[in-house]
Formats: structure tokens, sequence, C-alpha cells
């Protein structure tokens, strides 16, 4: 297994420059993909191929169980058709306590950590992950102000954590990240939808109620096939005086006080 593609990420413009910097020839976006899908490290990170998708000619209500430990390949859309129905909802039934909740969903990867294979001398955890017999350790970075926010929205939302990276990664990042509980469900990659080259996260899958539920996510095309419960994040990869976080807080009390998302969430695309 490609060890990057074990992690999804976005490509860090950092990075971008150096390599960039480094190479006599210059290349073109789609061979420096190529390249990072050939690197040793390309199965824990999964870059996102293509932002312009476009959603299935339909939606689909039904869903598929939640993402083991186990790398199961997601199911796929083949020619813009949904794939088959499966079994059941992702998400189980909602608790008493959550009733009269709104759904948020949190993607992981660039939107709260930045994790990565290479050493970080600040790193706030570092989790060791075998890949084909050997174990590999991930250095991985908080994003500032995580823990107020997760605290926050565990207040006012039921929260999900909805990752197209794999568990064996990304569930013990979880367990070190949310010390409160907030996640009520993780999802991972078995979860997605692969749909043109991208894993999706389709949220017509949750079990819940479309106009209650809201993703927060650095990848548009993440959530390609629902952008209208959509709350974009910036990618977030080391910068220590970032305040995103912090600063959506004031406008996710005041959405969880909305009966219906869309009207603010349209507001919130026209600016």
């Amino acid at each position: 297994m490609d060890n990057t593609s074990i992690i999804t990420q976005v490509t860090n413009p950092k990075e971008e420059e150096i390599l960039s910097s480094k190479e006599k020839v210059s290349l073109s976006s789609s061979s420096l993909k190529k390249q990072r899908s050939r690197s040793i490290f390309s199965s824990l990170f999964c870059c996102f191929r293509s932002y312009n998708a476009e959603p299935p000619a339909t939606t689909n209500n039904n869903t598929t169980t939640a993402a083991t430990t186990n790398a199961v390949l997601p199911p796929v859309e083949e020619n813009g058709a949904p794939p088959k129905p499966p079994a059941k909802y992702l998400l189980p039934e909602m608790k008493i306590s959550d009733y009269g909740r709104k759904c948020v969903v949190i993607d992981l990867d660039e939107t709260l950590v930045h994790s990565s294979f290479k050493p970080i001398s600040n790193a706030d955890f570092i989790v060791p992950v075998e890949i084909d017999g050997t174990v590999h350790q991930v250095y991985v970075l908080k994003r500032p102000h995580v823990d107020e926010f997760l605290q926050k929205m565990g207040e006012l939302f039921e929260c999900v954590l909805f990752t197209a990276s794999l568990a064996k990664y990304a569930d013990p990042v979880a367990d070190l990240l949310d010390h409160w509980g907030v996640f009520r469900a993780r999802l991972f990659r078995e979860s997605c939808v692969f749909h043109r080259g991208n894993y999706v996260k389709d949220l017509s899958r949750l079990g819940r109620e479309l106009h209650n539920v809201i993703i927060l996510d650095n990848s548009p095309a993440s959530y390609i096939f629902h952008p209208e419960n959509a709350v974009p994040v910036q990618s977030w990869f080391d910068d220590m005086n970032d305040t995103e976080l912090l600063d959506l807080l004031p406008f996710f009390e005041g959405l969880s006080k909305e009966e219906d998302v869309y009207g603010v969430l349209q507001n919130l695309r026209g600016r």
C-alpha cells in the first residue's frame, strides 16, 4: 500500500514551492499529482484530484454501513449513476440527548489537524500506523483553537467525524483529539462514494434530514453532491496564528438556533 493515500490531504502551497524550486524543468499540475501518487507515501494521504466533478443525476437516499479499521473500497459511481442501495444508513439512530439538534459533519485533515510522515518538531501527536507490515510514524499538528471549537460544537450539535482517510490512521488521531466524546460517530473512507476521482461524502446516506445537516470541510470535492449544506473552511497546514475555528463559533451558535440551515448557508455562499 502506498503510504500517503491513507490520509486525505490537499496540496500544501509551501511544499509546492519547495518542489518547484528543486525541479530543473517546470512540471504541470497533473504531472505533479502523478508524481505524488507514485510516491512511497501516497496511500495514507489521498489528494483530491478534481474539484469540478459534477454531481450525479440523481441523489441517493440510501446508505452504506459505517467504516471499520479494515480498508474496504468505497462504493463507486459509474457513469454518473449512484451506487447500489446499501444495507442501512451510515449513522445509528440519534441519541435522545441529541433530539432537536442539527447534525454537523466535520472533516479531519486540513480542517482540524495536519499530518505528515516527515518529522515535525512541534507535533502534538505521533501516531504509529502499520502499512504492509511496517510501522510508520505519523506526525500530527492540531489546528489552533481546535479544543475550544470541538467542546463548543459538542454542546450545540450532534457532531460526526467524516474523513476520507483510512480508519487505521484517523481513528487513533480522533482518540487523541476528542477527549470529550464530541463525535457521536466516526466515518472513514469506506463510507465515502468514489465519484470521478474523488472521495465524496454523500450526506443523503447519513440517515438524517438534509435540511438539518451541515458539513464543515476544507475540500469542495468532498461535498460536491450537497454544496448547499456546506460551511467552507480554509485548508490549514502549520499557521499557528490561524483563528478560523474560533471565528466560526459565533456563526455556528446562530446556526444551531435556525429551523432550516439552507437560507443561512445560502447567504454565506453569497458573501
